[in-house]
């Protein structure tokens, strides 16, 4: 009997007992804390044991713990929860459950979704996410902040109130996967999104072009060259290539994410020159400029003026060429000469190379030559070369003409007076032998002439011989007479010692100081 007793006060009860009750709370939310209590009646003096279920599961089993919480709610603590606890009566023990009570943890806000806008982006455009989400209206108060997630790194500056992030440019590798989160401070709740894959589209490149920049143009020789390699259209990392047309070799290589490229090549040279192209590729099949024709052009250098004569001293008269070349300068090139700084004249060599120009020499063209080059680049003057005339040719032909009649005028001077004195003597003479001379020799033939009146006979004698001797010699040969006795007078004396002599030479030292 005691026995059973004993298993009536101790045994479990398994209806629900109405001097114990749990409490909890009436709303609860995400994040929320649930607070279990279970009490007893007054008059149950002590509760010896307590134990908390949900839907039919022990939580916690706990001696002297009348409360059990739960701090941070979830979704998924909603369910039915009950307590069951061992009480002391008097001197009895009763073991009885509370009655179940029904608590559904309501969700503060969904899941967030991720959008990206545009849905099929293409490089170099721009995108934006965004994470999609809305608190319950019951907490509206709540602040909630987002975070953006590729391939598991943060993007942008991490945790942010803006549901939103602008991406200014997305490129092909910035194609993967992509999600948010969205959470709240108080309570701390946080929800992820699903995952999205992006693909960023490449565009292809398209309308290549190729562009010379150039301080002067035409490119001067020494300067700096630019090209620049552009394309209208094309997306991604762009490797654009430069060549040249007669040898096919790049020149240089650049790859950056642009729509255009620039070679730059310092201090060109004559040798640059020629035709160009460039080609951008950016994954899918390369595309090449039209050909572009660079001409380079070198300013003139100091040019060298050389004077050609006939002989090695110039002469008046003499032709002298005058030859102006620069060795370098790109044509046309204008060539100037100068005689002591003023202008004899200018010649143009279209294809390069020198020029000449001839000179007739006269005495004013003594004095300092030289010549100028100019390519429209920047004239050149040359050396001063010296050049020193004398007189020759028909001004030499004046000179010894002069010499010539000086020389023929002194001696005809002399002649003059040996011809006078010869006379002189002749008549004093020729009277003598009249004188001594028979009467009937001289009367005989009155009208016969003597020679006593050979002067009238001397001015009617043409002369015989005339001789001149070269300029440069000391003798002179001059003009003179011949004359013959009668045939018939005997006695008259005979002029010539030699009487085969018809001629009679004079010989006249020169007189004149020569020039």
């Amino acid at each position: 009997m005691l026995l059973w007793s004993l298993l009536v006060i101790f045994a479990p009860v398994s209806e629900e007992a109405d001097w114990l009750t749990l409490q909890a709370p009436s709303v609860v939310f995400e994040g929320d804390s649930i607070d279990l209590m279970c009490q007893k009646e007054e008059n149950w003096r002590k509760i010896q044991t307590i134990s908390y279920y949900k839907d039919g599961k022990e939580l916690q089993l706990s001696n002297n713990v009348s409360s059990f919480s739960i701090p941070r709610a979830a979704l998924s603590d909603s369910g039915s929860y009950h307590c069951f606890a061992t009480a002391k009566k008097f001197f009895f023990l009763k073991s009885e459950a509370s009655r179940s009570i029904r608590i559904e943890v309501q969700e503060l806000f969904p899941h967030p979704v991720l959008t990206v806008s545009p849905s099929w982006p293409t490089e170099g455009s721009p995108v934006t996410l965004t994470c999609e989400t809305q608190l319950s209206p019951q907490r509206s108060n709540a602040q909630l902040r987002f975070c953006f997630f590729r391939d598991g790194r943060a993007l942008g500056s991490g945790w942010s109130s803006s549901p939103e992030l602008r991406v200014p440019a997305m490129w092909a590798e910035d194609s993967g996967s992509y999600w948010c989160q969205a959470e709240t401070v108080i309570p701390r709740v946080r929800k992820q999104s699903l995952q999205s894959q992006i693909h960023v589209q490449r565009v292809p490149v398209s309308n290549v072009s190729l562009e010379m920049w150039a301080p002067r143009d035409p490119v001067i020789e020494g300067g700096d060259l630019i090209l620049l390699c552009s394309v209208a259209e094309g997306t991604g990392n762009i490797t654009f290539s430069w060549h040249r047309e007669d040898t096919g070799t790049s020149v240089g290589r650049k790859t950056q994410r642009s729509l255009s490229a620039e070679l730059e090549v310092p201090a060109v040279q004559e040798g640059d020159a020629g035709r160009y192209y460039c080609i951008a590729d950016n994954g899918h099949d390369p595309i090449q400029s039209k050909l572009l024709s660079i001409r380079v052009r070198s300013p003139v250098s100091y040019p060298v003026l050389t004077l050609r004569a006939p002989r090695a001293w110039a002469v008046v008269g003499d032709m002298v060429e005058l030859r102006c070349e620069a060795q370098r300068g790109s044509p046309p090139i204008l060539y100037q000469f100068y005689h002591e700084n003023v202008t004899l004249g200018n010649s143009s060599a279209p294809s390069g190379g020198g020029v000449s120009f001839n000179l007739s020499l006269t005495p004013e063209h003594s004095g300092n030559y030289s010549c100028e080059a100019d390519n429209g680049l920047g004239a050149q003057r040359s050396e001063a070369v010296p050049l020193r005339v004398t007189g020759t040719g028909g001004y030499r032909r004046d000179h010894v003409t002069a010499r010539f009649l000086g020389v023929l005028c002194g001696g005809l001077g002399f002649i003059t007076t040996a011809l006078l004195f010869y006379y002189w003597s002749h008549k004093i003479s020729g009277g003598r032998s009249v004188t001594h001379a028979p009467r009937d020799a001289s009367s005989t033939n009155p009208q016969e002439p003597t020679h006593s009146n050979s002067l009238s006979d001397m001015e009617e004698m043409e002369p015989e011989y005339v001789n001149v001797g070269p300029v440069d010699v000391d003798v002179v040969y001059s003009q003179v007479w011949s004359t013959q006795p009668p045939e018939d007078s005997a006695n008259t004396r005979t002029i010539l010692k030699n009487k085969d002599s018809h001629v009679i030479y004079s010989d006249v030292k020169e007189n004149t100081r020569r020039n």
